[in-house]
């Protein structure tokens, strides 16, 4: 005997595939719309008075956007930058760790470079370094109260770009400090306690469980701090240096009597920069962060989650076994 089955025919074309399924509509929202047509207004308004304002120059603006001195003091820029964020870091993780330190000598040191660095602006350090020469025209070796074995001129070991990066680094390192310092007591107590019992070094507690995991929490106002770095290094004429950007583009000015058009030019590459490096934190911050902020939650992820724990191989195959009673 058999039996026949019907199939319903498929649904036509655009047609729901579910009769009778309530389709809920969302509720008007008009402010919406009036904010973005009072945004485009502004938006066109703005626009035009950029074109039309014969102030802002543009033909000198693409005349000078890639010109060779304002190229060579975004070069400068950034090595200031660079240099001064590594002795930055470098200076600030060995304050954070004095000032975890259970010697109340290395936690007053600390202490007090954080407070002076800290509590006077980075024009006047920076003024300060730039006379270094003047107030230490010789450093000299020798026998105390008697004569001198060698001795040699600042002039010659400090010129104006190490009283920059000096200058910045030092200035910089006591904010990190903080920064580091709170990233590092961030990480449970209890991690430190296991790793002791495991028979591991502070050192290497330091170095392979503690750091790796303050990264999390550092990485966010250590990526703020290098933006901020980028611009601060339009003081370093306090020094003084002058090959930086913001010089460059500013003697140009002076000799063209153009100040607005190179001021874009500048601000124009201030963002540019700024932008490569917010990518470069965001990809930080994503790397060190696993695990800890999983904010992909669409279908992808929920497949690359199940992927990993299959591959793991801490599952049955079987999703439900027979138990034996």
């Amino acid at each position: 005997m058999s039996t026949a089955t019907t199939s319903s025919p498929p649904p036509a074309p655009g047609a729901d595939p579910i009769p009778g399924r309530i389709r809920a509509k969302g509720s008007p929202r008009p402010g919406t719309w009036i904010s973005a047509v009072i945004v485009a207004l502004l938006a066109a308004a703005l626009l035009r008075f950029l074109v039309v304002n014969p102030v802002f120059d543009w033909t000198t603006v693409f005349t000078y956007l890639l010109d060779v001195k304002v190229i060579q003091g975004v070069g400068w820029t950034l090595l200031i930058t660079a240099a001064s964020m590594v002795l930055g870091t470098v200076v600030a993780l060995t304050a954070a760790i004095m000032r975890r330190s259970s010697n109340p000598v290395l936690r007053g040191v600390s202490w007090a470079y954080i407070f002076v660095f800290r509590g006077t602006p980075v024009y006047t350090q920076l003024v300060f370094w730039g006379l270094f020469t003047v107030i230490v025209p010789k450093i000299a070796l020798g026998v105390p109260f008697g004569p001198e074995l060698f001795s040699f001129s600042t002039r010659d070991l400090f010129p104006a770009l190490a009283g920059a990066i000096v200058g910045l680094g030092l200035n910089e390192g006591a904010y990190l400090a903080e920064i580091i310092r709170s990233g590092l007591n961030s990480v449970d107590r209890g991690q430190t306690e296991a790793a002791k019992a495991l028979g591991m070094s502070d050192g290497k507690i330091l170095r392979r469980i503690i750091v790796p995991q303050a990264m999390r929490v550092i990485i966010p106002p250590l990526g703020n701090e290098t933006i901020g770095m980028l611009k601060t290094t339009s003081l370093v004429l306090a020094v003084p240096f002058t090959l930086d950007l913001t010089f460059a583009t500013n003697a140009i000015a002076n000799k063209l009597f153009t100040p607005v058009p190179l001021l874009i030019v500048a601000a124009f590459w201030y963002l540019a920069i700024t932008s490569i490096l917010m990518v470069g934190q965001h990809y930080l911050e994503r790397y060190f962060g696993r695990g800890f902020d999983d904010r992909d939650t669409g279908p992808s992820a929920e497949r690359s989650r199940q992927a990993a724990v299959t591959s793991a191989g801490t599952t049955p195959k079987d999703s439900f076994p027979e138990v034996e009673l």
